[in-house]
């Protein structure tokens, strides 16, 4: 299905603007256009979907698939629901103070915050598109699986006290919930709103995050990459992670970024830890976060998730390169 905008690049860049196929121009643009009808198009479809959904599963249901499970299954219970719950940083926020409401341990609720800015359904979908299913499920897997060692590791290390004060004062009474016409047509209707709201908010990252990519994809020798960020430089991943610290897309915007280093046969594993640390370690998401954690939680937070990334990089070029 998804050749359909192979052919529209292909007629766009080769027929109506006439560019030769040779030029590095031509490679450019091509990428552009391919990238963007695709990645708009599954945007919206795929929040539309997750939307319609999403008015089924209001914040305090999930807060209820949680509470009262025991410490281990809450962990992965909490993982996997930040996996596929459509839910952003500015849900994260009241979700993670109900969750403490509910007497849901520090740890359990953080397995939901590391995973749900990591594993996001419109980049599942788009990153099978270019590395594969196989690929796409390890990431996946791994999104999940940080999500449920940092989650034990904060609760180990007694980490609660580095929440700030007042979120323990909070009733769950005062957490925003989403209100919806429950008919058909009404779910419909918030559904579509969802995905013009989305596509709104992000389009301009996805446009930056195409054209950088289309940047590096006509631009950009191979030769470049590989000397600086190859499988032969044994410090790519924590370059890459470091590189990818300071700045700032959501999962969709780096998707393309991503594609153009692979297409310049960068490992896997180098830029899945690169793609992972610009997402999950963004200073707005931080700014959002410092609302309700104190800055020893969230220098932990970071730092884990460093690392964690590093080693993700690490193990991913060894079973993919």
């Amino acid at each position: 299905m998804l050749e359909i905008f192979t052919r529209l690049a292909d007629w766009a860049t080769y027929d109506a603007l006439a560019l030769d196929r040779a030029t590095k121009l031509a490679d450019a643009t091509h990428f552009f256009i391919e990238d963007t009808t695709k990645i708009f198009f599954l945007l919206f479809v795929i929040v539309f979907v997750m939307a319609f959904f999403r008015s089924m599963l209001a914040p305090e249901k999930v807060r209820g698939y949680i509470e009262g499970k025991s410490r281990g299954i809450g962990y992965g219970l909490a993982a996997l629901l930040g996996a596929v719950t459509p839910f952003c940083s500015c849900s994260s926020v009241p979700l993670f103070i109900g969750f403490l409401e509910a007497g849901i341990p520090v740890g359990v609720t953080m397995a939901f915050l590391i995973t749900s800015p990591m594993v996001n359904q419109v980049a599942v979908v788009i990153l099978a598109s270019i590395v594969g299913w196989q690929m796409t499920g390890v990431y996946v897997a791994t999104g999940i699986g940080l999500g449920i060692v940092g989650g034990f590791v904060i609760d180990r290390l007694h980490m609660e006290r580095y929440v700030e004060d007042y979120v323990w004062k909070i009733r769950m009474g005062e957490v925003a919930q989403i209100e919806v016409d429950e008919s058909l047509r009404g779910r419909v209707r918030y559904a579509w709103d969802q995905a013009n709201e989305m596509v709104r908010r992000v389009w301009l990252y996805i446009i930056v995050g195409i054209g950088i990519g289309a940047g590096l994809h006509g631009y950009v020798p191979a030769a470049f990459f590989a000397e600086y960020a190859g499988a032969d430089n044994p410090l790519a991943v924590p370059f890459a992670v470091l590189v990818g610290l300071p700045l700032y897309s959501n999962i969709t915007g780096i998707i393309p970024v991503a594609e153009a280093l692979l297409a310049k046969s960068l490992p896997i594993g180098t830029v899945i830890a690169f793609m992972m640390s610009v997402v999950a370690i963004s200073p707005p998401e931080f700014i959002i976060l410092r609302k309700v954690l104190k800055p020893q939680m969230l220098v932990f937070f970071a730092t884990f998730l460093s690392i964690a990334f590093v080693l993700v990089g690490y193990l991913l070029n060894a079973l993919f390169t």
